[in-house]
This record gives structure tokens, C-alpha cells and sequence, in this order.
């Protein structure tokens, strides 16, 4: 039986998760039990259910990359450059170097360089470095492999480092030498970080030279001002110390201005899984009643639990709201999923769930709307917010109300349907409307039309809701024309963009639909040596599993089809999941190199429901553009598509 891991924090799962059968099968079954909460099974190859008495937690270990590498072993090269000045074009005049350790100095390196430059009187004064004195000095081309050597495989060290790295990386990319992108400490910014504001005038090397009681005084030359940089690192090493920084990677996120309370939070990270996953953050807390509580705030998922989870804490998350989501949370859980796939649904479910504070997206899958298209004597178009059993047909879904509009106005532009919310009736007059005088529809309330001839026109309007939607682009011509005729490109641009929206929203809809009328798809991926199975229902992921090497990919697919989620019929077009999950399930099956196991039902679009590059011009724009000045509506047409 395959064992997962035990996290950091897996004691408390959110109600949600239980009712979830999203079956991870590698051999047997692993129970939900096993799933949740992390543990191993401990049992004999002739056992057969296991016995609850016999399982134990996974201790939880730090790993190497969790510990970081202690500043003690790190080797610093503390480099100085001067120059003939600050600019692009400026050389440099000297190289000045010391390789340290552990707090000993294990080298110097110092050598002037010849700029083939003339170096400016106020330089020569403030560095004492002279035009005669770097004349038989060797080039910046002949010096750079020896410092380059001298400092292999350490980290780089200067004050202001932006500078010195910076006519660094130039020289080696003049001159054909590999950089070798080391990680690189600033003092300054590390000495704004470590030292109070009163503590310190500034933050010039000299300062806090005096300030840390250095040997050598800085004189703006490179190696004496390499080594009263040694001594002004050693000092702010010393302070950082006592606020937790003890390896390397501490020291970087610390000139990062990353809170030492932040950083302090790492060890959540520690002992999770390098796998597929999703995590969630919480806040404890207690009620008015002295109860206590828990808060999902944050919830996400990753193909890596622990690098993802790890990043939280560094200065690579820069999010000013996670900023203050990781300050307020008390914790991080985690649930290991065997594939990605199922990190991302179950990712979805949660966030639906909990409604977390700090996720913007995927947070109200039932504010959707769709487009209904009724069925009554004189049928109508009516945007409602859910399917049901009422013989009706149905189009979307749309996330937003204005979507649905959209595609409400572009078929009232292709189809003269009422546009009235009145119930007719086919043998009594009703009042009249303005859009029945002004051509824009059949008049049914005056029984201009038979319920026949009416319901052949709408019949144009489900086919183009189903079948084909050429008909709704063709119909634009005319308007598009006017429009552009009269050089009113803003308009034109808008129509363009409702035919646009609606020929997406037709693409979603029919990935939707096609997968919610399929009772279940088994389908494979193979992924490095794994292959990656699912079970999906009527558009809902009921099973998710992986077959390592060495497994049977039928015999695991078989197990996932036994365990997945019973999951009923959904009413008409809507799948049995959010639209958001059938949408990530369909770019899954939709990529190359998946294979279909089994399929009951029938997973396919109509042809001439989406749109190739080049469609909407070619069906929308009239051939030729109706213009006195061709080229100028030629421009305009351009603009509106």
C-alpha cells in the first residue's frame, strides 16, 4: 500500500473535505481515514484491512533545504571597485578583494587596473590612483579571470553592490566570460535593515566603519576598502544574529526586508511533501462565548506543497494582502493529491466551500446566470440563474449578468424575436411595442405571425445557440457597414466585441454541455514515468489516481472507477460540478497525449461552433468595405475587429 506523508498540520480537515470522495488509488484503496490525515498503515503482505490500532504518525523531518546553509560555513568575498566614474562608458581603475570564513580571512586580492582611459582630475584626487600609476597596470580583460578565480564559490559582499556587481556583469559580458551569478549581500541595505535610525548618522561605508570599530579606516582605496567592510559585515552579521538569522538564506531575506516574524513562520513549510497538493491557511481564534474558532483565510494548490508553501515566507511573495495573511495566520494544513488535476479541483471545492477572505477568485461559483430561451407559444429570451427540468433551452453559463446581455443583444441584432417579457397569447391581441413599428421584431403580440412562422425563427435562434453560430455574424454585416461607412469606429469596435463574446461563450458552453452529458470518461496521462488517471462523471471529477512504475495502468484505472463518486444526472446543459472545475477538466482531456480509457456517451462539438483566427472579420465585415476613402475604412474596420 502506497504511504503518504504526514505533514506539519493535518490534525484538523475542513468538514468539506470529508464528504469528498475523490478517490486516490495506487494499489489498493487508501482509505479516507489514511487520505485526511496523513498517516501510514503498518501491515504484513498477508493482512488485509488494516487495523487502526497499528498506525503511527510520519515523524516530521527537516530536510537540508529546510535547514539552510549556516552563515559559519558560507565563504564571503568582500570586493571594492574604483573607477574612473558612475556612468556606462566609465573603467574601472581598481580591483580590491578579501575572502572570508567563518570569521577568518582566507585571502586578499588586489591589483590596479589600466582603463585606456583618462582618468578625471576630482577622480584622481579622491582615490589618490593617478594616469601614471595604472600605465603599465594590466587591462580589465587580462585582471578579470584572476578575481574571477579568487572568488569562485562565494558569495559576493560590497557596500552598495548594485554598483560594483554592475561593472562587474559589464566587463564580463565585453570580454566573453561567464558570469557566474552568484548571491550577493549588500551592506548597505543590510545595515539599514539591522541598525536603529539614531544608532547612525547614515549608512556610508566610513560611518559605519567608526561605528563598528574597523582597523582600517576607508580611504577610497579597493582593498582597504574591501577590509573595513569585512570588519562592518561582521558587525551587522552579529546583530542580525540575535534576530534569528543564522544561514544564508535567513541573511538574504533579511536585506530583503523581510519580517523577521514572517521568516520566524517558515517552519510551517517543514517536513511537506514535494508533491501535488493543496494547502490552506488558518487563523485560530475565540468567540464571544470564550469558543474556540478556526478561519480558512487563505487556500491554494501546487504541484510542489513544499517549495510552494516555503515561498510564503521569503521575499519572492510580494502581495501586499498575503503580506498580511501570513501575519495573521496561525498555521498551514495540507492534503496530498495524487495528481495535479486533483489539486486543482479539490482547490476549487475548498475555496467554494470556505469562501476564504484573501482569495479573490473561484469564491461564488453560484452567482452564475444563464440565457434562457423559453418554451411557450411565442418563446422569448430570459436570463435566469439556474437550469431546470422545465423543457427549456439553455446557453452558458455566464460569470457576470453583462455577459449574458451581450449575447442577448447580438442575437436580438440577427433575429427579430420579441424582445417583451409579457406572456402572449396565440389567439388574443396584446398591446403593441415601439420595436414592432420600428421592424425590429414580428409583432406575435398583434398575431402578426402564426405560433409556426414565429417558431421557425426561433428555431434559427437554437441552431445558433447549438449548432451553428455563422448566422448571428452574417447578420452583422449590414450594421457593421453603416457603421463603418460613417466612420464611427467606437461603435463598431462594441458590436465586434459582443459577436466576439458570444462565439466564446458558445466555446464554453458546448465543453460544458459535452462532458455534462457523458455518464463517465476514464482517461490517462503519462506524466515522466507516472501516468495520471481520472474518472470523470458528467463533468464532475469523481476519481483521481496514479500508477507508478511497475503498476498496471488498467488494473489502477479499474480500482478508480470502484471507489470514484456516484454522481447524478445533472439538469440539462449545467454539469454536475462548477463550471470552473469542468473547464479545468476539459483542458486536461483536451491536451495532447491523453488517452481515453472508456467513455460512455458521446464527447464532441458541433463544427462550426467556435472561431479559427480570421473568422469574425471574414463572416461580420461586408467584402468590400463600403467607403469613399478605402484606406481610411479599411483603418477603421481593423480598429473594430
Amino acid at each position: 500500500m502506497q504511504s503518504p506523508q504526514a505533514g506539519p498540520r493535518t490534525a484538523h480537515v475542513p468538514q468539506s473535505i470529508l464528504t469528498m470522495s475523490i478517490g486516490a488509488v495506487c494499489g489498493p484503496p487508501r482509505t479516507v481515514f489514511d487520505r485526511l490525515f496523513g498517516q501510514r498503515v503498518e501491515r504484513k503482505p498477508s493482512e488485509g484491512v488494516p487495523n487502526v490500532s497499528t498506525m503511527t504518525s510520519l515523524p516530521a523531518q527537516p530536510t537540508i533545504d529546510d535547514l539552510g546553509t549556516p552563515l559559519a560555513l558560507v565563504s564571503f568575498c568582500v570586493v571594492d571597485l574604483e573607477t574612473t566614474g558612475g556612468g556606462l562608458d566609465d573603467r574601472v581603475t581598481e580591483i580590491g578583494a578579501v575572502k572570508v570564513r567563518g570569521g577568518e580571512v582566507l585571502g586578499e586580492f588586489q591589483t590596479l587596473v589600466n582603463p585606456k582611459a583618462h582618468i578625471p582630475p576630482l577622480i584622481a584626487v579622491l582615490t589618490g590612483i593617478t594616469n601614471s600609476m595604472v600605465a603599465d597596470a594590466p587591462r580589465l580583460s587580462a585582471a578579470l579571470p584572476g578575481f574571477l578565480e579568487f572568488s569562485r564559490g562565494c558569495v559576493m559582499v560590497a557596500h552598495n553592490a548594485g554598483f560594483d556587481m554592475g561593472f562587474l556583469k559589464r566587463a564580463c559580458t565585453e570580454f566573453g566570460y561567464a558570469w557566474p551569478n552568484p548571491a550577493v549581500v549588500d551592506t548597505v541595505a543590510l545595515a539599514r535593515q539591522a541598525l536603529l535610525r539614531d544608532e547612525v548618522r547614515n549608512h556610508k561605508l566610513a560611518t559605519l566603519a567608526q561605528h563598528f570599530r574597523a582597523e582600517v579606516t576607508p580611504n577610497h582605496r579597493a582593498l582597504t576598502d574591501a577590509q573595513a567592510t569585512v570588519t562592518v559585515l561582521h558587525g551587522l552579521l552579529e546583530r542580525v544574529g540575535n534576530l534569528g538569522v543564522h544561514t544564508l538564506e535567513d541573511l538574504l531575506e533579511f536585506t530583503r526586508r523581510v519580517s523577521p516574524q514572517r521568516r520566524a513562520k517558515r517552519t510551517w513549510a517543514a517536513g511537506l511533501p514535494k508533491s501535488p497538493g493543496v494547502y490552506w491557511f488558518v487563523a485560530d481564534g475565540r468567540d464571544l462565548a470564550g469558543r474556540a474558532t478556526r478561519q480558512v483565510l487563505y487556500v491554494g494548490k501546487s504541484r510542489n506543497l513544499a517549495a510552494r508553501v516555503r515561498s510564503y515566507f521569503t521575499a519572492a511573495e510580494t502581495r501586499p494582502r498575503i503580506d498580511e495573511m501570513v501575519r495573521i495566520a496561525t498555521g498551514v494544513e495540507h492534503l496530498e493529491c495524487s495528481t495535479e488535476l486533483e489539486a486543482e479541483v479539490l482547490e476549487l471545492r475548498l475555496i467554494a466551500t470556505h469562501s476564504p477572505r484573501y482569495n479573490r477568485r473561484s469564491k461564488f461559483p453560484e452567482r452564475r446566470v444563464w440565457l434562457k430561451l423559453t418554451r411557450e407559444p411565442f418563446p422569448r429570451l430570459s436570463i435566469v440563474r439556474q437550469c431546470l427540468a422545465d423543457g427549456a433551452d439553455y446557453f452558458g453559463p455566464f460569470s457576470r449578468r453583462s455577459g449574458a446581455e451581450a449575447v442577448q443583444t447580438a442575437l436580438y441584432d440577427a433575429f427579430p424575436i420579441r424582445q417583451c417579457t409579457t406572456r402572449l397569447s396565440p389567439r388574443r391581441v396584446s398591446g403593441a411595442c415601439v420595436l414592432g413599428e420600428m421592424g425590429k421584431c414580428l409583432a406575435p403580440c398583434e398575431l402578426a405571425v402564426t405560433p409556426q412562422q414565429y417558431g421557425e425563427l426561433i428555431e434559427q435562434v437554437r441552431s445558433s445557440l447549438t449548432t451553428d453560430i455563422r448566422p448571428v455574424l452574417n447578420a452583422a454585416q449590414s450594421r457593421l457597414a453603416s457603421l463603418i461607412r460613417r466612420q464611427r469606429f467606437e461603435d463598431a469596435a462594441v458590436v465586434t466585441a459582443r459577436l466576439s463574446g458570444f462565439a466564446s461563450s458558445a466555446v464554453r458552453h458546448h465543453r460544458v454541455a459535452s462532458l455534462a452529458g457523458c455518464p463517465q470518461i476514464v482517461a490517462a496521462y503519462r506524466q515522466v514515468d507516472d501516468w495520471h488517471i481520472h474518472v470523470i462523471r458528467y463533468g464532475r471529477l469523481a476519481a483521481a489516481a496514479r500508477a507508478r512504475p511497475g503498476d498496471v495502468p488498467q488494473a489502477i484505472a479499474r480500482s478508480a472507477v470502484a471507489v470514484a463518486e456516484q454522481v447524478a444526472p445533472p439538469v440539462g446543459p449545467q454539469s454536475a460540478a462548477t463550471t470552473e472545475e469542468t473547464e479545468r477538466i476539459a483542458a486536461w482531456l483536451e491536451r495532447p497525449g491523453v488517452r481515453l480509457i472508456d467513455i460512455e456517451g458521446d464527447w464532441s462539438w458541433p463544427l462550426h461552433i467556435g472561431l479559427a483566427e480570421g473568422d469574425l472579420a471574414r463572416h461580420a465585415l461586408p467584402d468590400p468595405l463600403p467607403s469613399d476613402r478605402p484606406q481610411q475604412a479599411a483603418s477603421g474596420a481593423s480598429k473594430a475587429v
